[in-house]
């Protein structure tokens, strides 16, 4: 385990990863209102002695991409949702991985197929952290940029212009 004196600062959002699962670069949100920490995960299956089942859904739009995971269950808890609602959900344990700490965590598993973020991460996962609210991905380094089979770097998706033709609006 990587040790580390005193607090590190993150950003609101975050990639971490869960090294337990082989998930890597999973978008997490940091929620100070929230308790716990939330996974987005389809197939629950609840399995004999303790045990639980999922799909980890790494992507937003490539819903393929996804890995399954086997999990003893820590608890079962009522948890009220961001839409007041509450529900039980089955809570497991992994290590969470984000910059330069890792420590063990308890994560609720939910459908978060609606939200952005794969993740959230409630203020149980946060006690190393401080968040610098104005800022994101501070411990995610970002991936680096593709250069082109001529070297040089790719840009936006700007639609190429023949010699000769106007932009439409610059027109």
């Amino acid at each position: 385990m990587k040790q580390r004196l005193g607090p590190v600062l993150i950003g609101w959002t975050e990639n971490v990863d869960l090294p337990e699962w082989n998930v890597k670069r999973l978008r997490a949100k940091v929620d100070t209102g929230a308790r716990s920490s939330a996974l987005h995960v389809e197939n629950i299956v609840e399995l004999p002695r303790d045990r639980v089942s999922f799909d980890v859904v790494l992507h937003r739009e490539k819903r393929d991409r996804r890995i399954h995971v086997k999990a003893r269950i820590c608890r079962r808890s009522r948890v009220r949702s961001s839409n007041g609602l509450t529900e039980i959900r089955y809570f497991v344990s992994t290590i969470l991985r984000l910059g330069p700490v890792d420590r063990e965590i308890e994560i609720s598993l939910v459908d978060r197929g609606k939200m952005i973020h794969r993740m959230l991460l409630g203020r149980s996962a946060l006690s190393p952290f401080v968040i610098d609210a104005d800022r994101r991905m501070i411990q995610s380094p970002r991936k680096k940029k593709t250069t082109t089979k001529k070297g040089t770097k790719s840009r936006s998706k700007k639609p190429l212009l023949h010699p000769g033709e106007r932009s439409r609006r610059g027109a």
